[in-house]
């Protein structure tokens, strides 16, 4: 089960590396994403080697026992240093680099001590799971142990409060994600704590290993998982958000494009419907549909049908973005009943009719789609008296 968790951890957090590393390619030196990139890379590497079959698999290849812990608890600083970065960069400020380096280098002292620990001291049965309570009272392994733990509670606990305290001064998809990294955090704090406890316990003649063989994988496995969420919200959030508009935008404008699509049929005037596309390219499709058939419908419109019903729907309404979309309502309804009226194949000479000016821009064919959605709809050529109709004015 301990490996399950290590190695489903473990492919989320480098899941989420993938994710960011073409951004890094692209911005090699931002310090911002270098560190975002850093803390999802070291919280992967710290569950692969901390899986029981990889802490086997490192001992057995290097031939020294229980070599795996150390190189573990070494990624886990470096993961530590790299979140502290992380923060420090989140921060912002004036002395961002001299505090990330601060940061660095006392992480690397804890490495080094780690090495030096591991060195000095002697720890000849290989432990794969419970080596921080079995080896808890061994010279220089019980200091590496504690020097590590004490380490990432730091880290973690520095992590949880200022990311918890940004979330109160922001809104939207950063918000949420600093949430989950909060709460991601304090599960690794959860993950030390527990470790410290059931190590306190060892030095009291206690046997509580079960709890840093339990508890603690499963607290440090939900962790990475609110971790890896909570890095990749704030940067997904926009995209979704723009999606979001696009679809609505897209829907919004099909009361419009079925208006016109009599003449887009007619007149061949609609491409082909892109498949398996994204949400902005159909907007596009559909944008570029209308536009088609209102550029086909340009010389049959009426400039003083515009003006009369825009004026009318201005006073009775207040609103001039309203006004003008019941105005082109209006001129578009008269302007399809005449194109396709007997007789009238081709478009009036010039001086019939007084183009409306200027051309929809996209916020007003929508409000034009929610005219013909509401209350305007496009009657049959015979429906109409005259070319002086004023249907549409709603």
């Amino acid at each position: 089960m301990n490996s399950l968790i290590n190695y489903t951890s473990c492919g989320a957090l480098w899941l989420g590396l993938a994710v960011k590393a073409p951004d890094l390619l692209r911005h090699r030196h931002d310090p911002y994403l270098r560190a975002i990139c850093a803390v999802l890379g070291l919280a992967g590497l710290c569950f692969l080697l901390g899986a029981p079959p990889t802490v086997g698999a490192v001992n057995r290849l290097s031939g020294v026992p229980n070599l795996a812990a150390p190189l573990t608890y070494a990624a886990i600083t470096g993961y530590c240093a790299a979140s502290q970065v992380l923060v420090v960069h989140w921060r912002g400020g004036p002395r961002v680099r001299r505090t990330a380096r601060r940061w660095t280098l006392a992480y690397a002292v804890v490495v080094l001590g780690i090495g030096v620990a591991f060195a000095l001291g002697d720890a000849p049965v290989e432990r794969r799971t419970d080596l921080d309570t079995y080896y808890a009272t061994t010279p220089f392994i019980a200091q590496m142990i504690v020097l590590y733990l004490v380490a990432h509670l730091t880290a973690v606990t520095v992590t949880t409060v200022s990311a918890l305290r940004w979330a109160r001064q922001v809104r939207g998809g950063l918000r949420a994600g600093l949430l989950l990294l909060g709460a991601g955090s304090l599960c690794g704090a959860g993950y030390s704590a527990v470790k410290l406890v059931a190590v306190s316990a060892r030095w009291s003649g206690r046997d509580w290993s079960a709890l840093g063989t339990t508890v603690s994988p499963a607290a440090a496995g939900l962790g990475a998982l609110l971790v890896v969420v909570g890095v990749l919200v704030p940067l997904a959030a926009p995209w979704v958000a723009e999606r979001r508009r696009a679809s609505r935008a897209y829907v919004r404008l099909e009361p419009l494009e079925q208006a016109l699509d009599d003449l887009l049929v007619r007149r061949a005037l609609r491409l082909p419907r892109p498949r398996f596309a994204s949400p902005a390219t159909l907007l596009m499709w559909r944008r570029t549909s209308i536009h088609n058939a209102l550029g086909q419908l340009a010389a049959y419109c009426d400039g003083d049908l515009y003006d009369r019903t825009r004026a009318d729907a201005l006073a009775a309404t207040g609103d001039p973005g309203l006004a003008g979309a019941q105005a082109w309502a209006a001129v578009l309804t008269d302007a399809l009943r005449r194109e396709a009226g007997p007789g009238r194949t081709s478009p009036p000479s010039p001086g019939t009719g007084r183009s409306p000016v200027p051309s929809p821009d996209p916020a007003t064919l929508a409000r034009i789609a929610d005219v013909l959605a509401g209350t305007v709809r496009v009657p049959a050529a015979s429906a109409l008296p005259g070319d002086r109709t004023t249907a549409g004015t709603a």
